[in-house]
């Protein structure tokens, strides 16, 4: 074969056809390669006319079609489907040669497969890839990891394919192994949260407020020509504008509510809990599909008749429309802070060295949580790359005491009126912990030594102590 592919694919489904058709369009020879080859042939049949395409039925012709260093791009189920795919090229490919994964693979496992392929001379890049089908073909936000040295044969065409920002690639080099994974399912665990939100915003304004899910359409329209300008604000006033053609009714009363997940929010939990770093936004989004998920439970709920609150409760004072997009601003930026505060305590414990102003550089287009707001992340962290939370840059430090007053008369209306907010609630929770002068930790940590001896450390001097809570008069005693 004399005609040799920059980049080769294997796995067309959707993204994976998707990606190929994008580097094809920016005229890179493409080499192609699926477990069917009926795919691979409708792929070419269908979109060969939009750049030059290298099928091949076999893993071997695929391989050989491959200019050096060879990049093979991985687009198939996360799990064992990667890993078998990873023992099918391997022996296939040579020194210096690249398995590029830009599915939503779990980061240990991209470090794990990192380690095992670099002992061979091959490089492993796992690669953040977001924005769903349209950003695939039409331009996403990406975020390799891997070694750096292959990122200098790699990047120019992730770069080439990516979103633009004036001019600027959503795309950059991450870090090491599984950084780029990493950084990706932050952003999901991100893009969770800022869902709920959203979720909640549309109840309250229309169980309290009483508007139509066509009269709150154009509320998220109005919003989104200002500070909560996103593509996820945007997409919710198409939503809510959609009527139902079988029924005449709005869109959204006529689907089940029950919020699936493919797992990258439980992700972000764990790895938050393993690291030790509070995502209380991010993990309540994940607590509230696993609770719309939960059928039995609601049903038994409903047949018991667990009451609400009395007639009499409170109403909301104040213009609910402006309070809720307060509300909404504010607990959004919390969600930002905690995943960046993730992202940085990561970087910290598997020395990437990740530029969390550069992460935010690469989400302002391309990727589901992009957002106008975007601009002012990066330049908090361009000012200081070490900034211990969001919330201290002076930017989001005046958006957030702006809106408090609002924030927590939204809480109060949705406690009082009995509405599920745990998205709002325990944003201010969050607000309110980072701003306390002091927390009732201290009642816990004299719990813990008392029943289990696991000593405290005093306000007014230095060391460990113990107090022996069963011996007559309680004296304290160095730890």
């Amino acid at each position: 074969m004399s005609q040799k592919a920059q980049i080769g694919v294997t796995g067309l489904a959707v993204m994976g056809r998707n990606l190929a058709r994008n580097f094809a369009r920016h005229g890179h020879t493409v080499a192609l390669h699926n477990r069917s080859y009926g795919r691979t042939k409708e792929l070419v049949e269908e979109f060969g006319h939009e750049g030059t395409f290298l099928p091949s039925e076999s893993a071997a012709d695929f391989v050989a079609s491959l200019e050096r260093p060879r990049r093979v791009v991985i687009m198939v189920k996360a799990g064992p489907a990667t890993d078998a795919v990873i023992d099918e090229f391997a022996p296939l490919l040579e020194e210096g040669d690249m398995l590029i994964d830009a599915g939503n693979a779990h980061y240990a496992d991209t470090r794990r497969r990192e380690a095992a392929l670099k002992a061979k001379g091959l490089h492993f890049v796992g690669v953040g890839v977001s924005g769903g089908e349209e950003g695939a073909l039409h331009g996403p936000s990406i975020m390799p990891g891997g070694p750096k040295e292959s990122y200098e044969a790699l990047g120019p065409l992730l770069e080439d394919i990516a979103a633009k920002v004036d001019g600027v690639p959503c795309c950059v080099h991450v870090g090491p192994d599984g950084a780029g994974h990493f950084v990706k399912m932050v952003h999901n665990g991100i893009e969770y949260a800022d869902m709920q939100l959203i979720a909640e915003a549309y109840d309250l304004l229309r169980q309290v407020g009483g508007h139509s899910p066509a009269e709150i359409a154009d509320i998220f329209k109005g919003w989104n020509e200002g500070r909560l300008g996103s593509y996820l604000i945007e997409i919710t006033a198409e939503v809510l504008k959609q009527v139902d053609a079988s029924t005449g009714k709005p869109f959204v009363d006529i689907v089940v509510d029950r919020a699936e997940q493919k797992g990258t929010g439980r992700w972000t939990v764990q790895a938050a809990l393993d690291l030790g770093v509070p995502v209380s936004g991010i993990a309540e989004s994940v607590f509230a599909r696993a609770i719309s998920g939960g059928v039995p439970e609601r049903t038994a709920a409903a047949e018991a008749g667990l009451p609400g609150p009395s007639a009499t409760a409170g109403q909301h004072t104040g213009d609910l429309v402006a309070d809720v997009e307060q509300a909404l601003f504010a607990s959004k930026i919390v969600a930002y802070a905690q995943g960046f505060q993730q992202i940085q305590a990561a970087s910290k414990e598997y020395d990437w060295d990740i530029n969390p102003g550069e992460m935010a550089k690469i989400w302002r287009d391309g990727c589901i949580i992009r957002a106008k707001f975007l601009d002012f992340i990066k330049q908090a962290y361009d000012k200081n790359a070490a900034l211990p939370t969001l919330l201290v840059d002076q930017y989001f430090l005046d958006a957030v005491s702006g809106a408090q007053d609002a924030w927590r008369r939204v809480a109060v209306t949705a406690a009082q009126q009995g509405i599920p907010a745990p998205g709002f609630s325990s944003a201010l929770a969050y607000y309110d912990s980072l701003r306390a002068s002091r927390l009732p930790a201290a009642l816990i940590q004299g719990q813990r030594d008392f029943f289990g001896a696991h000593t405290y450390q005093r306000v007014d001097k230095p060391g460990s102590f113990h107090t022996l809570w069963a011996a007559e008069g309680r004296p304290e005693v160095d730890a």
